[in-house]
């Protein structure tokens, strides 16, 4: 877990900053960020969105983010599926960062 935290914290927001417009899973990989960084998140619950991130942020996957339509497809498969696993740990305030983190407006219903 330590290594995944490690290269999340060095490597998220770096990629996320070139990638977040051409992704529509920037605001649930943000969310997925603030909630792994929660102190109130359970461990379990960290160590599955760290691996989720770390794979994100690895220039080396099984699909290339440069090949064209299908780069992003393997991250996004592994990012919901940790997010399907502990998405009663995503809570609105995570939401609300990742929004804001990523310049989007509020949410309906969000103050």
């Amino acid at each position: 877990m330590a290594r995944n935290e490690e290269t999340v914290r060095e490597g998220f927001w770096k990629k996320m900053t070139r990638v977040a417009g051409k992704i529509p899973f920037a605001e649930e990989a943000a969310a997925a960020w603030y909630c792994a960084r929660d102190p109130e998140t359970p461990m379990r619950v960290k160590a599955t969105l760290l691996a989720a991130l770390a794979y994100f942020v690895m220039p080396a996957d099984f699909i290339p983010d440069f090949v064209a339509v299908f780069g992003f497809t393997d991250d996004a498969t592994v990012l919901m599926a940790a997010l399907g696993l502990v998405s009663s740990h995503m809570k609105p305030r995570h939401r609300k960062a990742a929004r804001e983190a990523l310049g989007l407006p509020p949410a309906a219903g969000e103050k």
